[in-house]
C-alpha cells in the first residue's frame, strides 16, 4: 500500500474544500492533498447550471459549472494536489486515512485533516413516503446530475416537494429538460425560500405553490410514477395530482459518515460535527467546514468557511494550540441548531462574524434573545422572517457580554 504524508489532507473538493486548499497551498511547509470521490472536482455547483454563484466569496455572479471550474483552477494553480475518484473508506488514529483509488489502496497520514464532505438531501425512504415504487423519483442532486452531466430526460410533468431555494433550482433544471412543474408542495404556511425567488418563480415560471400541504403517497403505472396524493395539513383533505416525475428537495442532512467513523463529537440536532469558532472539531488536528456543519447554506458561504478554516489549520501547523473552552452555545426550540457551538479563549470570531441558526417553524417577526445562567445578555429583532428551509444569521456581537466559565450561552427565538 502506497503511503502519502501531506501536510494537510482535505476530504471533499466542493467550494469549502477547494477554497481551503487554495488558501493553504504554497503557504505551509508540505503538500496539500485534496481527496474527491467523484471523477470531477467542484461539488454540487458543477451540475447546477444556473446563475447565482460566487457573489460573497469572489464578488462576481457566475453559473454553477463555471464557478466549480474556477475554484478547481485556483486550487491547482496554488499548488494543491487533487486526487479524484478517491474514496476515504477508513480513518484510524484520529486522522490517518485509508483511501480507495482506481490504482489501488493508498494510506494518507496528514499532519492536519479538513473534512469538507458537504450535505445531501434525504431520499424517499428516509422521508417515509408510501406508495408504489415506480421510476421517476429524484432528489435535486440526482435530477441535476441526470440532466446536466448525463444529458438525460426526466419526464413531462413534475411535482416538487419543498419550496426552498434549491426547489427553484430544480424547477429551472426541469424546465431545461422540457419537463413542466405542475405543483410545488410544502408543509410550511409560506414558502421557505426568499420572496425574491418564489414570487418571480410563481409569476414568470407559472409554478403553482401549495403551502400547508404534504405528499402522502406516490402512485405508479407500468414501473413509472403516474400520480401523487397531496394532503392539506390542517384539514386532512386529499387530492390526486397526475405526474410522471417527483423531485424531493431540501430536508438536508450532513454527509457525516466519515465524521462518525472518525469518532468526532456530533451535534445531535444538525448531525454535523461540533466545531468551535475556528472550525476545530473535538479531535486535535481535525477540522470541518462548509455544509458538513451547517446543512445547508449557499456555496459561497461554504467557500468562505474554507477560507476561515485555512487560517486555523495554518496556526495548528505552526504549533499554536487552542485555549480552554470559554462556553458552549445552546439553542431553545423552535431553533434546531447553531454553528459554531463552542467558544474558546483567545479564538477569533466565526466566519464573517456571524452565528448560523436554523428554525423548525416560521417566525414572522423574529426576536433573538441571548441568556447565560439566567441572565439576559442581548436582544436583537431581525428585519426579515426566520423560516424553515434556510439558514439565518445573527451578529457575533450578540455574545459580547458572555462571561467565560459562567456556563453555556442560550439563544432563543420568539416573535
Amino acid at each position: 500500500m502506497e503511503t502519502m504524508r501531506p501536510a494537510v489532507a482535505v476530504v471533499g473538493a466542493g467550494p469549502a474544500g477547494l477554497t481551503a486548499a487554495a488558501e493553504l497551498a504554497g503557504r505551509v511547509d508540505g503538500e496539500i492533498l485534496v481527496l474527491e470521490r467523484e471523477r470531477v472536482p467542484g461539488g454540487i455547483p458543477r451540475h447546477s447550471d444556473h446563475t447565482g454563484y460566487g457573489l460573497r466569496d469572489l464578488h462576481r455572479v457566475m453559473n454553477g459549472p463555471g464557478y466549480a471550474r474556477l475554484l478547481h483552477r485556483r486550487a491547482e494553480r496554488a499548488g494543491a494536489r487533487i486526487l479524484t475518484e478517491a474514496t476515504v473508506t477508513q480513518v484510524s488514529d484520529g486522522r490517518e486515512l485509508e483511501v480507495t483509488t482506481p490504482s489501488g489502496l493508498v494510506r494518507v497520514e496528514p499532519r492536519a485533516l479538513v473534512l469538507a464532505t458537504g450535505a445531501r438531501e434525504r431520499p424517499r425512504p428516509a422521508r417515509l413516503i408510501t406508495g408504489d415504487r415506480g421510476a421517476g423519483v429524484y432528489t435535486t442532486g440526482h435530477l441535476q446530475n441526470l440532466v446536466h452531466l448525463q444529458h438525460g430526460r426526466p419526464g413531462k410533468r413534475a411535482v416538487i416537494v419543498g419550496a426552498e431555494l434549491v426547489s427553484w433550482s430544480a424547477v429551472l433544471t426541469l424546465r431545461e429538460a422540457g419537463c413542466r412543474t405542475v405543483l410545488m408542495t410544502t408543509s410550511q404556511p409560506v414558502p421557505e425560500s426568499y420572496a425574491a425567488f418564489h414570487l418571480p418563480g410563481r409569476a414568470l415560471l407559472r409554478v403553482p405553490v401549495a403551502t400547508g400541504t404534504r405528499l402522502v403517497s406516490v402512485e405508479g403505472d407500468a414501473g413509472r410514477v403516474s400520480a401523487v396524493v397531496v394532503e392539506q395539513v390542517g384539514t386532512g383533505r386529499r387530492r390526486r395530482v397526475e405526474c410522471d416525475t417527483v423531485v424531493l428537495t431540501g430536508d438536508w442532512i450532513p454527509d457525516h459518515e466519515l465524521a462518525r467513523g472518525t469518532g468526532l463529537a456530533l451535534d445531535p440536532r444538525s448531525r454535523g460535527p461540533v466545531v468551535d469558532t475556528a472550525l476545530r472539531t473535538s479531535r486535535p488536528g481535525v477540522f470541518a467546514a462548509g455544509n458538513l456543519i451547517h446543512p445547508v447554506d449557499t456555496a459561497d458561504i461554504a467557500a468562505l468557511d474554507g477560507r476561515h478554516v485555512a487560517a486555523a489549520v495554518h496556526r495548528w501547523l505552526a504549533d499554536e494550540r487552542p485555549g480552554e473552552v470559554a462556553f458552549d452555545i445552546e439553542v431553545d426550540a423552535p431553533l434546531r441548531w447553531v454553528a459554531p457551538s463552542v467558544v474558546r479563549l483567545g479564538d477569533p470570531p466565526p466566519s464573517r462574524g456571524r452565528l448560523l441558526l436554523w428554525t423548525d417553524t416560521l417566525v414572522r417577526s423574529p426576536v433573538v434573545r441571548v441568556h447565560q445562567a439566567g441572565r439576559p445578555l442581548a436582544r436583537r429583532r431581525l428585519p426579515w422572517p426566520a423560516s424553515p428551509g434556510r439558514v439565518f444569521r445573527v451578529p457575533w456581537s450578540l455574545l459580547a457580554r458572555a462571561e467565560p466559565g459562567a456556563g453555556p450561552v442560550r439563544l432563543s427565538l420568539d416573535g
